[in-house]
């Protein structure tokens, strides 16, 4: 949502972060289709998510799993995750001229690294941040570092241009 949101607005954005994007590479929900109800396959799927399986705490898995059965939100998440797949924006993320920050999960497997060593690649003026032992979410994963990594970002945005 937020890179359509940057091209289709840019005047609006000054800056832009992003962590496990889709947009160029979707790995969703893999292969397999859950039966409706079926805790142990959220919470593996959940699981899958991080690095340590362990983050997918009994509260995070519960959360999950009322959001699959809540027809209206799984019908939401659905059509979000078809636009996804259908609006692959590899073409247009060099139209993207603000500066843009990319935290990724070295160990991401719904968007894996090289997704975002390709959109480094695509968005001209990006930095690129990998953080070791973490999957998809590394600002529930890592919060310290990711927050780090932020931080640092938003303070050159507010530092001076160096002159030439």
């Amino acid at each position: 949502m937020a890179l359509v949101h940057i091209l289709k607005n840019p005047e609006r954005i000054k800056s832009l972060i992003l962590t496990g994007s889709s947009g160029l590479f979707e790995n969703g929900m893999g292969d397999t289709y859950p039966k409706r109800g079926d805790r142990e396959y959220i919470r593996k799927k959940t699981e899958l998510t991080f690095y340590d399986p362990a983050m997918a705490t009994e509260e995070l898995v519960n959360e999950v799993f009322e959001i699959t059965n809540n027809r209206i939100k799984v019908i939401k998440i659905i059509a979000l995750a078809k636009s996804a797949i259908r609006n692959n924006l590899g073409e247009e993320l060099n139209q993207i001229k603000q500066p843009t920050c990319l935290i990724w999960g070295n160990n991401d497997t719904i968007t894996p690294p090289f997704v975002g060593k390709e959109f480094h690649r695509l968005i001209p003026n990006s930095e690129l941040h990998f953080v070791d032992k973490c999957g998809h979410a590394p600002m529930m994963e890592v919060p310290k570092e990711f927050n780090r990594i932020l931080s640092e970002f938003l303070d050159k945005l507010k530092a001076p241009a160096a002159t030439v």
